[in-house]
Formats: structure tokens, C-alpha cells, sequence
């Protein structure tokens, strides 16, 4: 097996570089870190990093700067900007300057694991790549999961999910994933790939939230020399770079609709126009889309079009948030506890019983990053090899239970306090069964977990 590759962070702000360094080292990466640009070319010089993640604006040596003495020295190395001042005009100038990606702090966890991800895809292995030791397959975060393996669950609903994926995985029919943030979308979603007759070809993923309209679809479909300021040379997009494999467009729900006009036209007709060009290019990637929106409402208020959304929905797949399979609450944390104690050595981790059972109460709106996360804080402050309630985050260890109807009502109930009192009359009298509450009242499942997560009774 091929070495992770070799991350090096440059930032003027430790707490940047602390943050970046955890999340990468959790995500299987090799991270290092430099603190500001002079310190970062020294580094860069010393360790020949495969990927650079430099902040743009230092006070001694800027992001650009790194950027023109990485292009001239090491061609291969793989750089991404980031900046709190984005623009997409300067977003466009650095990706053209060579830049892999333009980043807008501040940035979601998961957006920027994606990018740093898609960066390890294209970069070129290196001669001197150091071997590393092979994981266990069967406590491997199930995001860096070899192809085709099974995702972490043994809940009905997972099961359910898992059962869906497995009768689809071989067509190649769009899927679109719909679930909470955090519920394991992206898992979902190379597990497809990896059990395909697509998976000796590349899996690309993309937030669509994460860039702005004009750098997103050039992205998406490429450009042309010339088609705007700063186009210096023809462009492929991504789902050219796709080719035989899967494309993932996450967050499809945060596109425009002038984006979301030239994916249909990808969809229906399998053809891409770069930016700037009249000439149709074909495509043949498999997509696969995700969403934490309501699509259907989004349509009903004009943020979405009904018929992407119907090409989009030919296979619909809702995974369910973290507090509706708790039986699965132990066996991921077994997963992440199994993968820290390999990173860190000293014998394996455990929880004590009341942290097992804090954990096994509290509603996870955040879901399985949420539960990863918690984890990552609590196997930091613990003293020894079995964490104690105390080193969970004070959310969860002072979770308390709120009775799901009161008896007293407020004298001038609000439209929100009289729809909260007819969600749960229904729920009690379907003996607990979202399905069917939902079916009662009329609207969608995934709209019934949202308005229970609203108003605090997921539980």
C-alpha cells in the first residue's frame, strides 16, 4: 500500500494550524505545519510535501508567493490556497496560476477534508513514497473505507439504507442521497461506487456550496482560453475528469438555478458545454447527488427546479440521523476510539459507563461527525486509556430530558407551539412511529426529523 500522502499546513495563526493538523492526521493524512510563509519555504524545501495548504495573507511571505516558488521548483506538488478576503476574481487568477483549489475561510470541516482529498486523487505518486502499514479493514473510518467495503451498522434502519444501496449499486442510474449534515452522505455514496462495475474508475466529489457560481462551473464543465479574465489556457472540467468513474455533487440543494439549468442539460443529454465554448463535449460519469434539503419544498418556493429534481430522484435514498439507529451510537464509537488508539499507541481506548450511556442518550443533531468529533475532544483531555464522562463535551454530559407535551399551555400559544403539540399528539397516538406520523400529517419523513430536531424532541 501507498504511503498517505504528506500535508504540509502554512498559517500565521497556531489555532489555524492546530485544527487543520488534527483533522487532516483523523482523515489518514501525514500533516506538518508551518507558522507563516518564511517558516512554510523552509519547510516545503526540507520535506517536499506531495500537498501544500497555505493561508494567502502573511505578513512575511503570502500564500502567492509559495504558490510561484512551488510551481518553478516542484511541479507536482499540489497547492491550495486559503483567505478570509475571496474573490472570484483572485479565485480565478490563482487557479490559472497554477493553484489546485481557492478556499474561503471561514470553511466547514468536511469541505475542506474533500478538497484536500480530491488533491490526493490527482497528485503524482512520489519514488520515495514510505510504506505504510495496512489498517484494519474492519474498524477503518468507513469514509476512507477501501472500495466496495461495508460501511459501520448493524441498526435496522442502516441496514435498511444498506440493503437499497446494495439492489442500485450496479446499475447506473442516478442517485440522489437526502439525510441530515453529518449522517454519512459521502460514506453512502463511494460505498455505490465501490460495489459498481464502475470501481476501477475515479470517484470525484464536489460541494456545491463551497465555491462561487462562476469558479463552480468552471469546475464543473471546464473553460476555454479566453472565455473571461484570467482564462489563460483551456480547462477540463470535472465530470470530463470523471470519465468511466462516479461524480458526487454534494449539497446540489446550495446551486443556482443558472447551474442548475446546465446540469440538467448533463443528465438528460450527457454532454457538457465548457464556459466560453458553443461546442458539446460528451460525458459518461455516473452521478450521484446529496442534499440536507428538502428538494420539494426548495421547488415550491422557487429555489429549485422540478425537473433536475426529477432526473435527479430516479433513486432516492434518505439516511437516517444518528439518533434514529442508536444501536449503532457503540459501534462507531468503537470505530473511532479503535482508529485513535492505532494513531496515538499506548494501549486501546475505552469509555467508561457513564460516558457510554451519555453518549447513548443525547440526540447527535450533528450525527456521526458530531459523534467523531466528541470522540477526537475526548481522547485529547483523557488522562488514561478509559475516558471518563467528564472529557465529553458539556452538551452531551449535561443533556437533559424535556417531556415531550407539557400539561400547562401557554395563554397565547404561538403557530409554532400549536404545531409542536399536534406533531407529538399524533406521534403518541402512532405509538412512536415516524413513518407513519409522518404519513398522518401529510408531509414528508425527512420534514417530520427536521421539525422533531426544531424543537428539540428527536428523542
Amino acid at each position: 500500500m501507498t504511503a498517505p500522502p504528506t500535508v504540509l499546513v502554512i498559517d500565521d495563526e497556531m489555532g489555524i494550524l492546530d485544527t487543520i493538523r488534527i483533522l487532516l492526521k483523523n482523515e489518514g493524512f501525514t500533516p506538518y505545519t508551518a507558522l507563516g510563509g518564511k517558516k512554510g519555504l523552509e519547510q516545503i524545501a526540507a520535506l517536499k510535501p506531495e500537498i501544500i495548504l497555505t493561508d494567502v495573507r502573511m505578513p512575511d511571505v503570502t500564500g502567492l508567493d509559495i504558490l510561484a516558488s512551488v510551481r518553478a521548483h516542484d511541479p507536482d506538488a499540489v497547492v491550495i490556497l486559503m483567505t478570509a478576503q475571496a474573490s472570484l476574481q483572485s479565485a480565478i487568477g490563482a487557479v490559472n496560476n497554477g493553484a489546485f483549489y481557492y478556499i474561503q475561510k471561514p470553511f466547514k470541516n468536511d469541505e475542506l477534508v474533500t478538497i484536500v482529498r480530491r488533491a490526493a486523487q490527482r497528485r503524482k505518486p512520489r519514488a520515495d513514497a514510505r510504506p505504510v502499514a495496512a489498517p484494519s479493514a474492519a474498524r477503518e473510518d468507513s469514509r476512507r473505507l477501501p472500495q466496495g467495503a461495508r460501511p459501520v451498522g448493524e441498526s435496522k434502519p442502516w441496514l435498511d439504507v444498506l440493503a437499497l444501496v446494495e439492489s442500485v449499486a450496479g446499475t447506473d442510474s442516478t442517485v440522489l442521497l437526502q439525510g441530515e449534515s453529518g449522517t454519512g452522505k459521502e460514506v453512502v455514496a463511494r460505498y455505490i461506487h465501490g460495489r459498481s462495475k464502475r470501481a476501477s474508475n475515479p470517484f470525484l466529489s464536489i460541494n456545491c456550496g463551497a465555491l462561487p457560481e462562476g469558479l463552480l462551473e468552471s469546475e464543473l464543465f471546464g473553460h476555454v482560453k479566453g472565455s473571461f479574465t484570467g482564462a489563460v489556457k483551456d480547462k477540463a472540467g470535472l465530470f470530463a475528469a470523471a470519465g468511466e468513474g462516479t461524480f458526487f455533487l454534494d449539497e446540489i440543494g446550495e446551486t443556482t438555478p443558472a447551474t442548475q439549468v446546465k446540469l440538467l442539460r448533463v443528465l438528460q443529454q450527457k454532454e457538457v458545454i465548457p464556459v466560453g465554448s458553443t461546442e458539446a463535449q460528451p460525458v459518461n460519469a455516473r452521478v450521484i447527488a446529496a442534499t440536507n434539503r428538502d428538494l420539494e419544498q426548495e421547488i415550491k418556493r422557487g429555489g429549485f427546479r422540478s425537473d433536475l429534481f426529477y432526473r435527479l430522484n430516479v433513486i432516492s435514498l434518505a439516511l437516517p440521523p444518528l439518533r434514529d439507529r442508536r444501536a449503532d451510537i457503540p459501534l462507531l464509537a468503537a470505530t473511532f476510539l479503535e482508529r485513535a488508539s492505532a494513531q496515538r499507541g499506548g494501549g486501546a481506548l475505552s469509555l467508561d459507563e457513564p460516558a457510554r450511556a451519555a453518549m447513548q442518550e443525547y440526540s447527535w443533531p450533528g450525527n456521526v461527525r458530531e459523534l467523531e468529533n466528541a470522540l477526537e475532544r475526548a481522547v485529547i483531555l483523557a488522562k488514561g486509556n478509559v475516558i471518563p464522562l467528564e472529557a465529553l463535551p458539556e452538551r452531551i454530559v449535561e443533556r437533559k430530558s424535556e417531556p415531550l407535551i407539557k400539561d400547562a399551555a401557554p395563554a397565547n400559544p404561538t403557530l409554532d407551539t400549536i404545531e409542536r403539540a399536534y406533531i407529538m399528539w399524533v406521534l403518541e397516538n402512532e405509538g412512536g412511529n415516524k413513518p407513519r406520523t409522518a404519513e398522518v400529517l401529510g408531509i414528508d419523513p425527512s420534514t417530520l426529523y427536521r421539525k422533531l430536531s426544531r424543537y428539540g424532541l428527536d428523542t
